[in-house]
C-alpha cells in the first residue's frame, strides 16, 4: 500500500512558473529558427557545389568559433547576469538570420554569382553565428536553474527543456522542408528570422536574476577558465557520460549527410529531406515525454550504455536502407536511443554542479557535446568523401558501439549508476 504521507509527483511542476514558461517559449521559437535555417543552409550549399564535404564544412565553420570562444563564454556566464548575455547573443542570431535572408533574395543571388568563391558569404555568416551560440550555450545552461525556487524541480526542469526542445526539432527541419519545396530559399529564411525574433521578444519579458553567491575566493581569468574543465575532469561519473555522448555523437552522426540521402539515395527531394530531419526528434520527443512521467531512477548507467549502444546499431542499418520509409523509422529510433543520454547527462551536470560555475562547466559541456555536433558533420563529409556516403555513416555507427564497449569496461561508476534520490544528492 503506498505511503500517504510522501509527496505526489508533479508532473507539470516546472511549467507552473512564469518565467519558465516564457524561457520555454523562447528555447521553442528559437529552436524552431535554428533548425529551418541549418536545413536550408545545407540544402542551399549542396545544391550550389553538389559536394558532400561542403555540408561537413557547415558545421566546421560554426564549430571553430564556439569551441574558441566557449571556455571564455563560460568564465562570462558566472561573471554578468546571464539574461543580458542570452539577450545579446539572440540579437547576433537574429542579424545572422537576416544577412542569410538578403544573400538569398534577388540581389543577394546576383553578388554569391560573382564570387569565385560563392559560398564564401554562407560560410561567413554561420562563423559569425557559432560565435553566437558559444556564448548563447553557457549563459543558457546556468540561467535555467535559476528561474526555480527549489532544487527538487530541476529534474521535471531538465526534462520538460529537453521535451520542448525535441518538439521544436520536429517542427523545424519539417517546416524548412515544406517552406524550401513551396515557398523557396529567401522565403524560407524570412520565416527563421521572424522566429529569432519572437524569441528574442520571450527573452527580454524573463526577469533578470543576479548571479550566485561565490563560495570561495574570486579566480582571475586563467584559473576561472580552466576550474570548470578541472571540476569535470575530477569527476569521473561525469566524465564518462560526456565522453561516452562526445564520441556517439562525433561518429554516429548520419544527419550532416541527410541531404546526399534526399537527394541521391532515397530519392524523395526537399520535402522528404525535411521528414528525415524531423524523425530523429519525433524519436527524442516521444521518449523525453515518456521519461516525463516514468522518470530514469534504478539502473540508469546501464540503461544509457544500452541506448547509446542502440543509436550506433540504428545508425548502421540506416546506412544499408535504400527505403524511405525504413530509413524514417531507424532515424526515429537514433532520436529514441539520443534522448536518454540528454536527459541522463544534463541531469548528472545540473545536479553535480555548483550553481556559481554551472556557466564554465556547461561552456566545457558545449565543447564536448554542443560542438561535436559540427565537428561530426565535418568528420561525415571528409569520411564520405574518403569512403562513399554509404560506408561512412556504417563507420560511424560501428565506432560508436565501440565506444560504448570500452566505456562500460573502464567507466565502472557510470555502469552502476542509480539516479534514486537517495542515490543522487542535491
Amino acid at each position: 500500500m503506498p505511503d500517504s504521507s510522501l509527496p505526489r509527483h508533479d508532473s507539470y511542476a516546472a511549467l507552473r512558473l512564469p518565467d519558465f514558461r516564457r524561457l520555454i517559449s523562447a528555447r521553442i521559437f528559437l529552436t524552431i529558427a535554428t533548425r529551418i535555417q541549418g536545413l536550408v543552409v545545407s540544402w542551399q550549399i549542396f545544391k550550389l557545389t553538389n559536394d558532400p564535404l561542403a555540408l561537413g564544412l557547415i558545421g566546421l565553420a560554426e564549430a571553430i568559433p564556439s569551441i574558441t570562444v566557449s571556455l571564455y563564454a563560460g568564465h562570462v556566464a558566472d561573471s554578468v547576469r546571464r539574461k543580458n548575455i542570452i539577450v545579446a547573443a539572440v540579437a547576433v542570431l537574429v542579424f545572422c538570420a537576416a544577412a542569410l535572408w538578403g544573400f538569398a533574395s534577388p540581389a543577394g543571388i546576383g553578388l554569391l554569382a560573382k564570387d569565385s568563391l560563392y559560398t564564401l558569404p554562407l560560410y561567413s555568416v554561420i562563423f559569425l553565428s557559432g560565435i553566437a551560440r558559444g556564448f548563447l550555450g553557457p549563459a543558457l545552461f546556468s540561467f535555467m536553474p535559476q528561474l526555480l525556487p527549489s532544487r527538487d524541480k530541476l529534474a521535471n526542469a531538465v526534462t520538460w527543456n529537453s521535451t520542448t526542445y525535441q518538439a521544436a526539432s520536429v517542427m523545424g527541419p519539417a517546416i524548412g522542408g515544406y517552406l524550401i519545396a513551396h515557398l523557396g530559399v529567401a522565403s524560407s529564411y524570412s520565416v527563421a528570422t521572424v522566429l529569432l525574433g519572437l524569441a528574442l521578444l520571450q527573452f527580454l519579458l524573463i526577469a533578470s536574476r543576479p548571479l550566485p553567491p561565490l563560495e570561495g575566493e574570486k579566480l582571475g581569468l586563467k584559473d576561472s577558465v580552466l576550474s570548470g574543465m578541472q571540476f569535470i575532469f575530477q569527476n569521473q561519473l561525469v566524465l564518462a557520460a560526456l565522453s561516452l555522448d562526445l564520441f556517439a555523437v562525433l561518429f554516429g552522426g548520419a544527419v550532416a549527410l541527410l541531404p546526399v540521402f534526399a537527394v541521391d539515395i532515397l530519392k524523395v527531394g526537399a520535402a522528404g529531406l525535411g521528414h528525415l530531419e524531423s524523425a530523429p526528434a519525433v524519436g527524442s520527443v516521444l521518449m523525453a515525454v515518456l521519461l516525463t512521467y516514468f522518470p530514469l531512477k534504478r539502473h540508469a548507467g546501464r540503461k544509457l550504455l544500452w541506448a547509446v549502444a542502440g543509436f550506433g546499431v540504428a545508425t548502421i542499418l540506416f546506412a544499408l536502407s535504400t527505403s524511405f520509409w525504413l530509413s524514417l523509422f531507424l532515424l526515429f529510433l537514433t532520436g529514441v536511443f539520443d534522448s536518454v543520454s540528454v536527459i541522463v547527462r544534463s541531469t548528472l551536470l545540473h545536479t553535480y554542479t555548483p550553481e556559481y560555475m554551472k556557466g564554465r562547466v556547461s561552456a566545457v559541456n558545449n565543447i564536448f557535446i554542443g560542438s561535436s555536433n559540427e565537428i561530426g558533420s565535418f568528420e561525415s563529409g571528409v569520411a564520405a568523401r574518403l569512403l562513399g556516403v554509404v560506408r561512412s555513416v556504417i563507420f560511424g555507427g560501428a565506432m560508436t558501439v565501440l565506444v560504448v564497449g570500452i566505456t562500460a569496461w573502464r567507466a565502472d561508476k557510470l555502469r552502476r549508476l542509480d539516479m534514486t534520490p537517495e542515490d543522487v544528492k542535491a
